[in-house]
């Protein structure tokens, strides 16, 4: 098992975020957790990258305890995050973020690159832009981008569709689909865009106000009633 939670609880002060939930993501799944806003999800996949604490619980990676370890130390184990909102830095050139994420040689940055250009080409014809200059999609490309640059084991994707236009959004799950179904790349999707996020990913779980409520295959939440009529809008 890639990771593993169990019994996880997050809490803000003496509000609890999040109530003691398992689940777990295989090497080479595409995952979703859906849900409305305020369910939890974000908070989850924060806790899961190291920037959000955990009240109790306990997460694994490569059968690895990292409930309580820094961010930075899991980076290095490969998990990266693509935050909501896609973030960047807006002073710096498109291939001046990129860069940042690879470390060695410069021919291992070439080829991260001609990788990541092939997968988002407008990113080359901006490469020499601050990445202030760019669109709400390209942003958002960038910030998959610098994720993906350090070739991770584990890609924690937050809310990638939200501000996108339908036809960007729509572009972006693609992308995210051929990542892991052509390239292996292990997903943690969170989404409120749930239709989108389940057609693309192998299984799933609906979080409700911090528990997991409702879990399976991704074809089966679809025809699921209580799911459709949450959050299908059929």
């Amino acid at each position: 098992m890639l990771l593993e939670v169990k019994d996880l609880s997050i809490s803000y002060g003496d509000i609890e975020a999040v109530h003691g939930i398992s689940f777990d993501v295989e090497k080479g799944e595409l995952i979703s957790i859906i849900g409305a806003n305020g369910a939890g999800k974000s908070t989850t996949l924060r806790a899961l990258m190291g920037v959000q604490e955990v009240r109790s619980g306990r997460i694994t990676f490569e059968g690895r305890d990292i409930t309580h370890m820094p961010a930075h130390k899991r980076a290095r184990l490969g998990i990266r995050i693509v935050p909501e909102r896609a973030r960047c830095f807006p002073q710096l050139t498109v291939f001046e973020n990129l860069r940042m994420g690879v470390y060695g040689e410069q021919a291992a940055l070439k080829k991260q690159l001609d990788g990541i250009y092939e997968l988002f080409p407008v990113l080359r014809e901006r490469s020499r832009q601050y990445a202030s200059t760019l669109s709400g999609g390209e942003q958002q490309q960038l910030a998959i981008s610098r994720a993906l640059v350090s070739s991770p084991k584990l890609l924690l994707v937050d809310e990638v569709s939200m501000g996108l236009m339908p036809k960007l959004a729509a572009q972006v799950f693609e992308v995210l689909r051929a990542l892991n179904k052509e390239k292996g790349l292990t997903i943690l999707l969170v989404e409120q865009n749930a239709l989108s996020s389940l057609k693309i990913s192998d299984r799933g779980y609906v979080l409700e106000t911090g528990n997991i409520e409702i879990e399976g295959l991704s074809s089966d939440l679809i025809s699921d009633s209580r799911v459709r009529e949450a959050y299908l809008g059929s």
